[in-house]
């Protein structure tokens, strides 16, 4: 069973979710405005978190703001909005899914359970001990602890630009497309959903190259996607 926090100021809605997620057998909280939402988030530190954008006071974008440092869970975006410019921010943000209302309750659940399971996948090697420090070039990874380092400097990478960086790494060499990407780390179907990991691939790079800009860690294939570079080091 997972704790799931809902906050939507949509009642009918919220009372659809909390129906069929509970009939799942998840324990399921509900707010309906910003502030409580921040508030729940803060002391239930739920599994994951069903978050709408356009609430009165305060939105979603605010209250992922203010919860992201706090609360490690994934945080699935709903909303109306539908422009890129909309699903960009609220990723950089440190959203981890976005879908677009009205959507439909299969996918909904498809994706909220797809995010549970790779949430236990993540718990279960950590616990048993089965991740490890890997080094290549002055990069530096801790797969346990989920740190990463360029020459002894912390990389401040978000939660699903590790998990890019974890499957790239373990799979030097190899070609992954966007589409590869998104099935493998948000565990969903990938369609239309590749501006997701153009984006967190551009920070990423990003953060890298801030502390080691003569190297070229991941590399774009042209018309395919990307891999990881075997760097010597």
């Amino acid at each position: 069973m997972s704790r799931i926090l809902i906050i939507d100021d949509e009642e009918d809605l919220v009372h659809l979710l909390k129906d069929s997620l509970e009939g799942k057998g998840h324990q399921v909280f509900t707010a309906y405005d910003g502030e409580t939402g921040v508030k729940k988030a803060r002391v239930q530190q739920p599994d994951l978190i069903i978050l709408d954008i356009m609430m009165p006071g305060m939105d979603g974008y605010e209250v992922c703001r203010k919860i992201r440092d706090e609360v490690l869970c994934p945080i699935l975006f709903l909303s109306a909005k539908q422009s890129e410019a909309d699903k960009l921010r609220g990723l950089a943000l440190g959203g981890d899914d976005f879908l677009i209302k009205p959507f439909s309750l299969k996918e909904l659940m498809a994706r909220i359970e797809a995010h549970l399971r790779r949430e236990m996948r993540a718990i279960f090697l950590n616990q048993s001990h089965q991740r490890v420090w890997i080094h290549i070039g002055k990069l530096s990874v801790d797969l346990k602890s989920r740190q990463a380092k360029i020459d002894g400097n912390d990389l401040p990478l978000t939660r699903r630009e590790f998990d890019i960086l974890e499957l790239l790494l373990m799979h030097p060499g190899q070609v992954f497309s966007r589409e590869q990407i998104y099935e493998k780390v948000w565990g969903c179907d990938a369609e239309g959903d590749s501006s997701t990991v153009t984006e967190h691939m551009k920070n990423l790079r990003a953060k890298i190259a801030a502390f080691d800009p003569d190297t070229e860690y991941i590399s774009t294939v042209w018309g395919i996607g990307y891999r990881f570079e075997k760097v010597m080091g």
